[in-house]
């Protein structure tokens, strides 16, 4: 979890972490419960995060994220093949009624947004696949939503996804983020698949 959703929240968390290794990012940022936190994964996401020490940083990397100028990819595994081995999904996104945790493609939506992912496929198994998925916008469950729109919900994901895979993680890793340092310098941090995936994966066959 980044951070917690109110104070009286326990669990574990990275804002809880960084302020603990880290105690002058505690005023860090914008929000006092987000300390350091540029960005956000779903909870159920594993993968990179940005975390600011300093309010330069932090304001650097909001604007990074704001003009769309830091690039993230994504390892998700998927039911089923999408009927293009790669593309482009822009579709706009909303919800429906008051339920602000669930986002859906259509016609009756509120709060209607663009968003865009692009895909492409990286290896295929009987039943699943396995993308490289890059969010041009960040939207609200964006890449779990599209990616359930062509076909494909992501593979652990209880709330688009398969009831049947209750008890599975859900099968999305942030493992690239590229960028433009404060001092100029491209950098491409990247992080290995994680080992739940490579052990689901050792079972599939091709």
């Amino acid at each position: 979890m980044v951070h917690p959703k109110n104070t009286d929240d326990d669990q574990p968390s990275v804002t809880a972490w960084l302020v603990l290794n880290y105690p002058e990012t505690e005023s860090i940022g914008e929000d006092p419960a987000r300390p350091g936190i540029v960005h956000r994964l779903d909870k159920e996401t594993s993968g990179l995060l940005l975390l600011a020490k300093n309010q330069g940083s932090f304001a650097y990397f909001k604007n990074l994220f704001k003009e769309r100028k830091i690039q993230k990819h994504y390892f998700a595994l998927v039911h089923g093949q999408p009927k293009s081995p790669s593309g482009v999904i822009d579709s706009p996104l909303g919800r429906i009624g008051m339920k602000r945790t669930t986002r859906v493609i259509g016609k009756k939506m509120l709060d209607k947004k663009e968003a865009e992912t692009e895909y492409k496929t990286i290896k295929e198994y009987a039943g699943y696949t396995l993308l490289d998925v890059a969010p041009k916008t960040g939207r609200t469950h964006q890449i779990r939503v599209h990616l359930k729109s062509i076909g494909c919900p992501i593979v652990g994901d209880m709330v688009y996804g398969k009831q049947s895979d209750k008890g599975l993680r859900m099968f999305l890793h942030a493992y690239r983020l590229d960028f433009v340092s404060p001092h100029g310098e491209a950098l491409a941090i990247e992080t290995d698949q994680p080992d739940s995936f490579a052990y689901f994966m050792a079972d599939l066959k091709s």
